[in-house]
């Protein structure tokens, strides 16, 4: 499963969660509460880091743009130093939909 599978996995894990404490405090069960909670907490960290690996993934690829780019840029070949360009701004993207 890839991250996107796995942030979605772990935001409705989170969901769940709440619902099972929402539920829990409704029939005054404090177990279900606990337990909703705890599935609560398990869900975000599932999903903040999926999202982490998501900016490191991004960071990784905008620092190969930029070298790519240099190099090309260096060279004088336009082509590669447009597919640097491409894949730097692919990189920030990635962090910034990532945060």
């Amino acid at each position: 499963m890839g991250n996107a599978g796995k942030r979605v996995k772990g935001a409705a894990k989170e969901l769940g969660g709440k619902v099972e404490k929402k539920v829990g405090k409704l029939v005054r069960s404090e177990r279900m509460q606990a337990e909703g909670h705890a599935h609560e907490v398990e869900g975000r960290a599932e999903k903040d880091a999926a999202k982490a690996r998501e900016r490191a993934k991004g960071k990784v690829e905008q620092m190969a743009g930029r070298v790519e780019g240099g190099v090309g840029e260096f060279l004088g070949d336009d082509d590669m130093r447009t597919e640097g360009e491409v894949r730097r701004l692919r990189g920030e993207t990635r962090q910034k939909t990532n945060r």
